[in-house]
């Protein structure tokens, strides 16, 4: 595998585009992810910055914008002279064919072409462009390797992978690229002398999730608490106004997104689609369908199939975790002023959020967890439930319905120490149980799991209750 010093993490992806570039055949790569997640670096490091052509769209520019700055890149990277500008996307293409011809060399010519959706401009030819160069000319070569890359994940998908034209399955690799876990999170900020120590890292994550740009910003000699603070408190903080850029970069009619997401974020459980229905306004169709799709390939919102596996019962829920703190402690404006943030520690407000936002780390890790449990070749379905019998109703954190006959059913909880089960939560916790067994009248052996930072202290009631123990270091693993 080529060996990437300054990239953190993305092995697969490394290891995906070396296969690639062994590639027999010309190939034709999408590379899409919510923004700010670093597609375009990981391309870039990659390639040692070095393409035989490489151009980026340009935002909120009109066609003649567009390709103004396609043949100025063309101009600046090619030997040959175009003496006119282009006057559509045809001729655009036909002259990069002509430049990349031009090159001569053994190892592949590669192309990149960023933020390729912007380049899609109302009434434009571009697609029709990027079909005729693939088709007509790439396809029928063995030494090209085509990288798209683009934030809207919607028009990368429905436009251009699921393409009914010209393009229709003409891509022939496609790569999606993550949020990074808790441990690519700490190797960040390790590589950047960040001495966070994991507690403070998972409280960071609770704020900023695990995108790099975010955690780029990251200042080593702040607290966690202070760094939230300059970043999303004070006015001039990178990421204080990033919620009014996130969405309407990435979507036409971006106040139906926006909408979903608010109602999505009173909610931490999820709810299922005819609650979104009901609350957004938004009515029951294809156009709630294509919405819900284009947040959850963007990273933005996950979706759970139940226990009973009906599509109508999939529960839908807010996973960004911007975009929920956003909601919960910047938009209404409740909470500003100097040292917002940091007069806010401690405060039950405060202890309400990290306990809901554990539960949603916890179900981004559900790989770790199954790992810490001996169980990841076990295969498993994993969602919050909530149910119950007649007028009793409970909420369970995480469970992993596994086919060995086994439901874990995880607790999450956030503390600075050691977790103490009391008789009070002992009672809670064997009513939960036995609420869950009987509403769904499951055979399967129920193992109740407790995920916590620091581990749980030992006493009879967590003797006689507790089967299985994850701690905060595991989902680091």
């Amino acid at each position: 595998m080529k060996e990437l010093g300054s990239v953190i993490g993305r092995k697969k992806e490394i290891q995906k585009l070396d296969a690639i570039l062994q590639s027999k055949k010309s190939e034709f790569l999408a590379v899409y992810g919510r923004r700010r997640v670093g597609k375009t670096f990981l391309i870039r490091e990659y390639f040692n910055y070095q393409f035989d052509f490489q151009v980026s769209g340009l935002a909120h520019a009109d066609t003649k914008q567009q390709l103004f700055n396609f043949d100025s890149a063309l101009r600046k990277q090619s030997a040959l002279v175009f003496d006119t500008p282009s006057d559509n996307w045809l001729v655009a293409f036909q002259r990069l064919e002509e430049h990349l011809e031009s090159i001569k060399k053994a190892e592949r010519k590669v192309v990149f072409f960023d933020e390729l959706s912007w380049f899609d401009t109302h009434g434009s030819d571009f697609v029709m462009g990027l079909e005729h160069f693939w088709n007509s000319w790439a396809s029928n070569r063995k030494d090209v390797l085509l990288i798209v890359c683009g934030s809207a994940a919607s028009w990368m998908i429905n436009v251009l992978i699921n393409n009914t034209g010209g393009l229709h399955n003409r891509i022939t690799q496609k790569m999606k690229i993550e949020p990074f876990n808790l441990q690519e999170t700490e190797q960040m900020l390790q590589a950047g002398n960040c001495v966070l120590n994991r507690y403070q890292i998972v409280q960071l994550y609770m704020a900023l999730g695990g995108i790099p740009y975010y955690l780029d910003a990251v200042q080593p000699h702040l607290s966690t608490p202070q760094n939230i603070q300059e970043l999303l408190f004070d006015k001039s903080g990178l990421l204080h106004n990033e919620f009014f850029n996130l969405y309407r970069s990435l979507f036409k009619k971006y106040e139906i997104y926006e909408n979903v997401v608010s109602v999505l974020a009173d909610k931490n459980e999820g709810m299922e689609r005819k609650d979104i229905i009901r609350l957004s306004g938004i009515p029951s169709g294809g156009t709630l369908t294509k919405v819900l799709a284009d947040l959850e390939e963007s990273g933005f919102i996950t979706s759970y199939i139940s226990l009973t596996n009906k599509q109508a019962n999939t529960i839908y829920r807010l996973s960004d975790y911007y975009t929920a703190f956003y909601f919960r402690f910047i938009k209404e404006g409740k909470y500003h002023g100097e040292n917002a943030w940091l007069n806010l520690l401690d405060h039950p407000a405060h202890r309400a959020w990290q306990g809901l936002v554990f539960e949603q780390i916890c179900i981004d890790h559900v790989w770790q967890i199954k790992k810490a449990l001996g169980i990841s070749g076990v295969l498993s379905n994993h969602t919050a439930w909530r149910g119950g019998t007649g007028d009793k109703t409970v909420q369970i954190d995480l469970l992993i319905d596994r086919r060995d006959q086994v439901i874990n059913l995880c607790e999450c909880k956030f503390s600075l120490d050691t977790f103490t089960i009391d008789k009070d939560y002992a009672e809670k916790l064997r009513s939960k149980i036995h609420t869950f067994k009987t509403a769904t009248q499951t055979r399967k052996a129920v193992f109740l799991t407790l995920i916590t930072t620091y581990g749980v202290e030992k006493n009879a009631n967590a003797n006689m209750l507790v089967q299985n123990e994850v701690t905060m270091d595991d989902l680091f693993a």
